[in-house]
């Protein structure tokens, strides 16, 4: 039984925060995320086992859809370069020998001799990385990444280890994002070729420490030692990695002693600092996550823009950040993090809900009596949490909220055009988190017009926007590009489209029997853990 709390008011059974916390959990209790995998886990000690937020949907450098995708590429394929594992951005040479800007539109490198690709698809040259990028960047290959790319005019092959990357303007972002990133990830021309150019979850061939055993869905992805593997042999001769959706759950297997390695909620962070887990170590590392409330402008029931910025002056932040994560996350005042050029020091629109500005602007806009909407979230505690507290914010301002929580694989494609058609417009409200990389260029690229029906779900498209972003994107003079970016989020405010949540924290718990390797957000780099 719940201590009760004496008010002004009388007795109040339970806090707003904690009755949130618990519904959300019971929530994901009830709805099956408490259980783990139905997978047998050992404990052998040359078994990693790695806690993945979503199961992986493609490993195509060209269409990946989240982090998750990019971790287990990083054990099973090389990049030119790489971060380093640590606290500062850096990059270090991952299949490159060198590489250099000899110039502000040239790049030059050469690969690192004898990396060969499983299946006897032989060595890896020149001829795979023209490949691999140019496949990214042109049009037919319709790869949301493709930008990352679009001001690549060609690659230079000097012979079959050496060659220069050639800009046609220059790129800021280049060494933070295309490079290090995602769609800098080199495939076998060959071995696409063999497949006809296209595969999703089982790549053709592999170049880094690792291939692809096995992937269950919904279970356990799995990696063992390529033994066409010239580098440093890794310590641990499979991994396995684990899509478990809820920080709770996974925190909950990792007490069990099923898991080595998993982010944790922002929220238990001082719990298993003050109390730990035996045998364990604890870390918290700022966040390049981003978290806000999407308003879909398309949508019949959202195309006045009053009824739009009605719902951004509903939204409570604050009570948010207490119930979702105790208190412990900061208000964002927009996509862009602090520490990042572009970052906003306060919004238009204060965090504080104003409920009677929002019903005036919804009488304006026609609905004196209030209106129904619904919101989209993702099936796991802290976001069920915010979708809650959302839904109690709106209520004092006549906006009745219905909550629709989806499994991951459901709700990574409710704003896909390819794959949901029309449905994308049915979405009203939806509560959403992206990762990024360390320039800001790779947060405002989701929402331009051309990301609309891909990753750009509020259908938000703004032509001065659209400049911005290609006018930042070759801008050397970091005080100019601040500014753009600056701007951007603004207008991105401004169209009532969005309200931004926060940028969280990024809190992991790990084995000490493991020496984990994480760039400075706390993303592993797993090709380099080691044993203790």
């Amino acid at each position: 039984m719940f201590k009760s709390k004496k008010t002004e008011h009388g007795y109040q059974q339970i806090t707003r925060r904690r009755f949130m916390q618990l519904s959300a959990a019971t929530t994901a209790i009830l709805m099956g995320e408490a259980a783990l995998p139905g997978t047998s886990w050992s404990a052998d000690g040359n078994i990693l086992r790695i806690r993945l937020y979503s199961d992986i949907l493609t490993l195509d450098p060209a269409y990946t859809k989240s982090k998750n995708e990019d971790i287990v590429n990083g054990c099973l394929q090389n990049k030119l370069i790489a971060f380093k594992p640590g606290d500062k951005w850096e990059w270090e040479p991952e299949a490159a020998e060198y590489m250099k800007q000899v110039s502000p539109t040239r790049i030059e490198f050469k690969l690192k001799k004898g990396i060969m690709f499983s299946g006897g698809f032989g060595e890896m040259t020149t001829e795979d990385v023209k490949y691999s990028y140019e496949r990214i960047a042109d049009p037919k290959t319709k790869s949301p990444y493709a930008s990352d790319w679009s001001l690549m005019e060609k690659i230079e092959i000097i012979d079959k280890y050496k060659a220069v990357i050639v800009l046609s303007k220059p790129f800021a972002p280049m060494w933070m994002t295309s490079l290090p990133g995602s769609s800098g990830t080199i495939l076998s021309k060959k071995a696409m070729m063999s497949v006809g150019e296209k595969f999703t979850t089982q790549p053709p061939a592999c170049s880094g420490p690792y291939i692809l055993k096995e992937w269950k869905p919904k279970q356990v992805t799995v990696l063992v030692r390529n033994p066409a593997w010239v580098g440093p042999k890794p310590d641990f001769k499979e991994i396995q990695f684990y899509p478990i959706d809820d920080e709770k759950t996974a925190e909950i297997g990792f007490e069990a002693g099923d898991l080595d390695f998993t982010r944790i909620s922002v929220s238990s962070y001082e719990m298993f600092k003050t109390n730990p887990t035996p045998n364990s170590n604890v870390v918290n590392k700022p966040s390049l996550y981003y978290s806000w409330i999407g308003i879909n402008a398309d949508n019949p029931m959202l195309k006045d823009i009053r009824v739009r910025k009605a719902v951004q002056m509903s939204v409570d932040i604050n009570d948010i950040l207490e119930a979702a994560y105790f208190g412990m996350a900061k208000p964002a005042t927009g996509i862009i993090p602090p520490g990042l050029l572009g970052h906003r020091e306060k919004n238009i629109i204060p965090p504080k809900a104003n409920p009677k500005g929002a019903k005036k602007l919804l009488a304006e806009a026609g609905y004196p009596d209030g209106i129904d909407l619904t919101l989209d979230c993702l099936n796991k505690t802290t976001i069920i949490t915010q979708a809650q507290v959302i839904q109690a914010s709106l209520a004092e301002a006549g906006i009745r909220l219905k909550v629709n929580v989806h499994e991951s694989g459901q709700f990574w494609v409710l704003g896909s055009e390819k794959e949901m058609k029309e449905k994308v417009k049915n979405i009203q409200l939806i509560t959403n988190r992206f990762s990024s990389q360390p320039d800001p260029y790779w947060y405002t690229m989701w929402f331009v017009t051309e990301q609309v029906g891909v990753w750009n779900w509020e259908r938000f498209s703004n032509p001065e926007f659209d400049k911005l972003h290609a006018a930042a994107a070759v801008e050397v003079d970091p005080a100019k590009r601040d500014k753009m970016y600056q701007r951007m989020q603004d207008l991105m405010e401004k169209s009532g489209s969005y309200r931004f949540i926060t940028h969280e924290s990024a809190p992991t718990i790990y084995r000490n029997s493991i020496i984990p390797a994480m760039n400075p957000e706390g993303v592993p780099i797993v090709r380099h853990f080691k044993k203790a």
